[in-house]
């Protein structure tokens, strides 16, 4: 399994903008084979923040997402959002449990 986290830095005033292509990003992803999860979320503390939160069951699902037609419209939108920064990290997973047993 592979998780991609991280951030996208965008100018403040355009942060809502955001809001609408961030969840129709969400919902193509969502449906994709090997998608495990795939989220946006807004800073509470940071305004400029947009947080990411991904889960692949393998590379080969990674890399049809980065091909599919939602993907080329998002990286569009967010070159008009405003954005000023981005830094993304790809893990690979061997296990996962719960946190307290």
């Amino acid at each position: 399994m592979f998780v991609i986290a991280g951030t996208i830095q965008v100018d403040p005033a355009k942060r809502q903008e955001a809001v609408g292509p961030a969840a129709e990003m969400m919902r193509e992803t969502r449906m994709e084979p090997g998608n495990i999860e795939y989220a946006f979320s807004l800073d509470m503390g940071d305004e400029t923040i947009i947080r990411v939160f991904e889960q692949w069951e393998s590379q080969e699902a990674l890399d049809l997402h980065f091909a599919a037609p939602h993907m080329a419209t998002f990286r569009k939108v967010l070159g008009e959002l405003g954005v000023t920064g981005m830094d993304m990290k790809r893990y690979e997973i061997e296990s996962v449990g719960p946190l307290f047993s």
